[in-house]
């Protein structure tokens, strides 16, 4: 609820005991700093107050946490990491020293960092944070020889994947997936906010009654594509509220992976989720462009069918893509799996 924002907690400490807490709740609310100093008033001074990200010390939509913090009589702040919003990044931390607050950065800063780990992403690269989901069975499908996909998850699987759309910038899919599937990539199964929905498609090829071209009412539909290929759709459908990328070719003639990412980090994209389907999850891995893996295996066997994932090159076991930080839990009758690339294949 607080995107593009990040998620930051605060704990107020005063005599070896928690006095208040607060947490920023949604996007134009009050910062968690003021939350905690709301809920004591006057009994926040002289305590210590404990937050996840550097307080801000810039006008936004909301005014500066340094400032009430100050005004508060907060004698020391323990923050977890620095912001690196540049508005911020370290300038936060020098006001309250000049306004005699000890300072102290670093403690918990690793599972700050990861709680915000798409916020950190692309102020740091410019890029969005690039999350890989699949949804396959045990034999490692996302659909059966005919193309059917619904549904090769659970209902709690199929819940906990909109609850990670509500987290993210932009769901990302492939022509492929949006002319088999006709997916409406919403959230509509939790509360939260919807993303942007993204097609990377090189010749448009998408009917013009589709879920994501007919159901546009908020105009976040993105199609991603050639430069000819938007002008012909376009021609189409010049009325129906998309918005349009153009995206470069790459060496192959495919659309530029690395183009795309540059563009929808120039949109302010924070972060992404690529949902479908094998031909464009295996190019995101090729080119080592995933931050983030998540699979949701189903206990199941399809047997023939369409594989989740494509050829990698990989000759010998030491070459393939592994994992670090890895974490499964269940969810329903399905297991899932989330961990981070060790390194670029």
């Amino acid at each position: 609820m607080t995107y593009p924002n990040p998620m930051v907690g605060a704990v107020l400490v005063k005599n070896g005991r928690i006095i208040g807490v607060g947490y920023h709740r949604k996007v134009g609310g009050n910062h968690a700093e003021i939350e905690a100093l709301r809920a004591v008033g006057t009994r926040a001074k002289g305590a210590t107050l404990y937050v996840t990200l550097e307080p801000c010390c810039h006008v936004g939509r909301t005014g500066p946490c340094t400032a009430a913090i100050i005004k508060a009589g907060v004698k020391r702040v323990v923050c977890a990491t620095k912001d690196p919003d540049p508005r911020v990044n370290g300038k936060g931390a020098q006001e309250l020293r000049q306004a005699g607050i000890e300072v102290v950065s670093g403690p918990g800063a690793r599972d700050a960092r990861r709680l915000n780990e798409g916020y950190f992403h692309h102020h740091l690269t410019g890029q969005p944070f690039v999350i890989l989901k699949l949804a396959q069975s045990l034999d490692g499908r996302i659909a059966t020889f005919t193309g059917d996909s619904q549904w090769i998850s659970g209902k709690d699987a199929r819940a906990y994947a909109h609850r990670l759309r509500t987290e993210v910038g932009a769901v990302v899919i492939g022509g492929e997936t949006a002319r088999r599937d006709d997916p409406t990539l919403t959230a509509r199964l939790v509360k939260g906010i919807s993303p942007y929905r993204i097609v990377l498609s090189r010749s448009l090829d998408l009917d013009k009654h589709a879920h994501l071209i007919a159901e546009n009412k908020d105009h976040k539909t993105i199609l991603a594509s050639t430069e000819e290929s938007i002008r012909k759709f376009n021609e189409r459908l010049p009325h129906a509220g998309l918005i349009y990328w153009a995206i470069d070719l790459d060496a192959d003639g495919m659309l530029s992976l690395p183009d795309f990412l540059a563009k929808a980090g120039a949109f302010g994209i924070r972060s992404v989720l690529v949902e479908g389907g094998s031909r464009l999850a295996t190019s995101f891995l090729k080119q080592g462009l995933m931050n983030k893996f998540v699979a949701v295996i189903s206990p199941k066997l399809i047997g023939k069918g369409i594989e989740a994932i494509g050829d990698l090159h990989t000759n010998n076991v030491d070459e393939s893509i592994q994992f670090k930080d890895g974490h499964f839990e269940t969810c329903g009758q399905d297991m899932i799996f989330s961990g981070y690339p060790k390194g670029p294949k």
